[in-house]
């Protein structure tokens, strides 16, 4: 922001909200069109130096960022909506703060006071020409149609066993991993289980490039077995590294089971018993999995736009914009020379992924 945006935010009132997402809401009328209005609020936007997340037909949602030592990270999220010229404007803290220290207030004000600034620069004429060129965004008037598109990477079959395999493979090395350090006593919960989550996503990953698989409900249930895998061979890692590291006298798996849970979870000085340690086992199995979920989709979105020409997806997007529908996106398509059905179908995934990817980049 310029020095004079900073000046006037500083001089903007705090109001503190309090809460586990601390948020502030505030609104006002106009008599702008809706088209008008959001094509001053992207000005507004890239004034504040905002980025826009996220747009829909009636709100628009954009994440403010500061960078501190390097790291670059996003601190509040602000969803401006548009309800026949009521205006509701929220500013949504996205750390882990409980108060806000009036920041939100501070970002809802600011944008109103910039948009009111930017407003009074128009008439009527102009604002018309703005709708004008708003509608011409939305309705990719502007957009070039090619002439010609990249031609498809050789067409490769989806399996799914390169995921399945990798899956399992790297699901016993991880248990043999986790074996070691928990019998060291250095196994650290939540830690563990995202680094986890990570290796099995990021393993996962591998497969779906191998094997061109992507079908979110198959990859979820081989995620549920690796979790499952990952946690009964841990026990057993567990039961073999104990008896021949202390040279104990052999006792069955299930003896062993029971035995672990006879003495129960130790925390520090305290034990928490057979129950505590039941429920230490069920919050890994979700923790891994969950984290391992959102790291999956992640990948799995990221490649699915990664694999098709980004001039090839624009193209395909831009003929539903105009209203085709699938039988005559894939009819455009073939004409230049994407007739293959799985090529194709690559394409709608494409254009699905940068959909959920937007849906992902409004995550709290």
């Amino acid at each position: 922001m310029t020095p004079e945006l900073k000046e006037l935010e500083r001089q903007i009132i705090k109001k503190h909200k309090f809460g586990f997402t601390p948020k502030y809401e505030s609104g006002f009328q106009t008599c702008l069109s809706e088209k008008a209005f959001f094509a001053i609020t992207n000005q507004v936007f890239e004034k504040l130096e905002w980025d826009i997340i996220y747009i829909d037909e009636h709100a628009v949602e954009a994440k403010r960022k500061v960078k501190s030592l390097g790291i670059t990270q996003y601190t509040e999220s602000i969803i401006i909506s548009y309800n026949y010229g009521s205006i509701t404007v929220k500013s949504e803290s996205l750390g882990s703060e409980m108060w806000d220290n009036g920041r939100n207030s501070k970002r809802v004000h600011l944008f109103m006071l910039v948009f009111q600034d930017i407003e009074k620069n128009y008439n009527r004429e102009d604002l018309k020409q703005l709708e004008k060129e708003q509608e011409s965004i939305e309705n990719w008037d502007n957009y070039i149609i090619p002439k010609e598109l990249p031609k498809p990477k050789n067409v490769k079959k989806p399996t799914i066993i390169f995921v399945f395999v990798i899956g399992i493979l790297i699901s016993i090395i991880l248990a043999f991993l986790l074996a070691k350090i928990s019998i060291t006593g250095r196994y650290i919960i939540f830690l563990f289980e995202f680094l986890v989550g990570l290796a099995l996503a990021f393993s996962i990953k591998q497969g779906i490039k191998l094997g061109n698989y992507t079908n979110l409900t198959k990859l979820k249930y081989i995620l549920i077995l690796c979790t499952l895998i990952i946690f009964v061979g841990t026990q057993i890692f567990e039961y073999y590294i104990i008896l021949i590291e202390n040279n104990f006298e052999k006792i069955g798996f299930f003896e062993f089971m029971k035995i672990r849970l006879q003495q129960g979870l130790t925390i520090k000085d305290l034990n928490i018993g057979s129950i505590g340690l039941i429920i230490s086992w069920i919050i890994q199995l979700f923790l891994t999995f969950i984290f391992g979920f959102l790291f999956l989709t992640r990948f799995l979105i990221n490649y699915l736009i990664k694999r098709v020409p980004q001039e090839v997806t624009e193209f395909a997007y831009y003929l539903i914009i105009k209203g085709k529908d699938e039988h005559e996106v894939r009819k455009e398509l073939t004409y230049l020379g994407w007739s293959d059905e799985i090529s194709q179908n690559e394409v709608f995934e494409a254009i699905d992924g940068i959909q959920g990817n937007n849906e992902l980049n409004r995550t709290r």
